[in-house]
């Protein structure tokens, strides 16, 4: 046991990636305590081997039709119309384009990627500085993964088994509250820096909301199937890459093979990361439970204290601290063994529970020193990480305390699935 976990440790601090490090201090505990070989291949391919799971390479391809085939820069201009009036107006139009883009890609790393290229551009264009460029983009790809559909909330759901619908419509609120946030604290430096706003024309509004429209209407698509029961969140996928493919070739004529090839070649390379850490971390975590390390570890969590609030804050805590420095999704899978049973010891409700696990953990997508969205927006954007680094603090605060409250007041993730799933 002991072996296995230091060579798990020791491969991430020689900067092993995560999925590598995950499945070799997996196969190597197997080999030292052993387990028959033929568990290493078994667990491996149970890991993936779900309906649910087909739906995060599915939802990646949609993201990367949507980045190639102008949709995401038709959604950033109609936002920058409807917004760029308020001071500050194109890091509002950031943040409302972010919102609209999550509802079809759920994922960060796309949003940072694709779509703030497309926000950068035009605000450093404007004369907006450009480390505050950088950090309403990192801050804002956090509503990605916690406004439906979610790539992070689908393993969260697959593992637990819990409803995704109820997961996804869980999201919507804190998505919602932290985009209002966001907002106040964009109107805040844009008052304080005095950055210039966009002159409203209802003209230009109505122009680029007609020329978007098709782009605009996804995530109702998505939700409203949702809600009425049309399709699950697997099928949604399927429908997300249809219409993203539909709207690209046909409507706006914006996607060319060239492009095509690519999106699928990148949504492989993702994907195929994705799964391969899943599995690898399904390996590992039967490992810990045969061991019996999950229940060490939850049991002394649990002896920290007795109080439910308390509990909470010390799990929020960690959580933010392994999302500093490692991948949601392996996080996820190495972690959820140990934390649902704390949930269902606390009597929490697990689509709560999700929501705020979700959450916690992509605010570390954005925290130095290993935030995966830092580094993607300063590779593409050629920022120095250490402006980025500087620049993204204040922008915590907000996305903290949207923690705060989904943390603490259960009903902000609970109330709307509720309402419309029963």
């Amino acid at each position: 046991m002991i072996v296995f976990l230091i060579g798990f440790v020791v491969l991430l601090v020689i900067g092993v990636p995560i999925s590598i490090s995950i499945g070799a201090s997996a196969v190597l505990g197997c080999l030292s305590l052993g387990y028959p070989m033929v568990v290493i291949g078994q667990k491996m391919v149970s890991g993936i081997d779900s309906f649910l799971l087909i739906a995060i390479p599915l939802f990646i391809f949609a993201g990367n039709l949507m980045n190639a085939g102008s949709i995401t820069k038709k959604i950033f201009n109609t936002a920058r119309e409807l917004v760029g009036w308020i001071p500050g107006g194109l890091g509002h139009a950031n943040v409302i384009a972010s919102v609209i883009f999550a509802g079809m890609s759920g994922s960060a790393v796309a949003d940072a990627g694709g779509l703030g290229a497309i926000e950068m551009e035009a605000m450093k264009t404007n004369g907006y500085d450009e480390d505050f460029a950088g950090a309403v983009t990192a801050a804002s790809s956090v509503i990605g993964p916690i406004f439906p559909p979610s790539i992070p909330l689908i393993i969260y759901g697959s593992v637990a088994s819990v409803s995704v619908s109820k997961l996804f419509m869980g999201g919507i609120v804190p998505a919602v509250i932290m985009a209002v946030l966001l907002m106040i604290m964009v109107y805040y430096f844009a008052i304080r820096r005095k950055y210039e706003r966009h002159r409203f024309s209802g003209k230009a509004l109505w122009r680029e909301f007609r020329g978007s429209l098709l782009a605009l209407v996804t995530p109702l698509i998505i939700l409203s199937g949702f809600t009425e029961g049309w399709f699950t969140p697997t099928e949604a996928s399927s429908v997300a890459v249809i219409y993203a493919l539909i709207v690209s070739v046909f409507a706006y004529r914006s996607m060319t093979w060239k492009q095509f090839l690519k999106c699928l070649k990148d949504s492989a390379l993702s994907s195929a990361n994705t799964l391969f850490i899943i599995g690898s971390s399904t390996l590992f975590t039967y490992v810990m439970a045969m061991e019996g390390i999950s229940n060490k570890m939850a049991g002394a969590i649990l002896a920290m204290s007795s109080s439910p609030v308390m509990i909470l804050l010390i799990l929020n805590v960690m959580l933010l601290i392994l999302g500093m420095f490692m991948e949601p999704g392996a996080i996820l899978m190495l972690m959820l063994p140990v934390l649902l049973p704390i949930a269902q010891k606390l009597g929490l409700d697990l689509v709560h529970f999700g929501v705020m696990l979700v959450l916690n953990l992509m605010i570390g997508q954005v925290t130095p020193p290993f935030g995966v969205c830092l580094f993607v927006i300063s590779d593409v954007n050629k920022i120095k990480l250490e402006k980025l680094y500087k620049a993204i603090l204040p922008w915590c605060i907000p996305l903290i305390l949207t923690l705060i409250l989904v943390t603490y007041l259960p009903g902000v993730v609970t109330w709307l699935p509720g309402v419309l799933l029963g």
